[in-house]
């Protein structure tokens, strides 16, 4: 399994080492709320993917996960308060109820107008989706 996630992530051009460790993520994923609702999500979930599986860090280690938001310029102090008090751990709970009712078994899973995309796509699946729902194109 892991040989077919790097080959996928390669083929993605993502970075992918060698991981001998799984780590849990829900400290990640609790931060991360933290980090969307300070606009900093998308830049997060880069980079803790990158600390994940191409760096093999822990991410389920409080002072990993704060290092990762420090390094996409949010605040380290208030980042280790969210992963203490655990504010956000409902909304992820919410997240994870939702995708079992929905029977989401695979990260990514793309669910659009009752259409859906299992696992990692190419740019044309995605595309191909979204524009056989009428989804206009953003000019750039």
């Amino acid at each position: 399994m892991s040989n077919h996630l790097k080959q996928v992530a390669y083929g993605f051009g993502l970075p992918f080492g060698q991981r001998t460790m799984t780590y849990n993520s829900r400290l990640a994923q609790e931060l991360g709320k933290w980090a969307e609702s300070e606009g900093q999500g998308h830049e997060f979930h880069t980079a803790v993917f990158r600390a994940y599986f191409a760096d093999g860090l822990n991410i389920g280690k409080p002072h990993v996960l704060v290092k990762v938001a420090e390094s996409v310029n949010l605040d380290g102090k208030d980042a280790m308060e969210t992963i203490q008090s655990r504010i956000c751990r409902e909304a992820v709970d919410l997240d994870w109820k939702r995708s079992c009712e929905k029977n989401v078994k695979v990260v990514p899973t793309f669910v659009f107008n009752g259409q859906v995309l299992v696992g990692a796509q190419k740019y044309e699946a995605l595309e191909k989706i979204l524009l056989s729902n009428n989804v206009e194109r953003r000019k750039l």
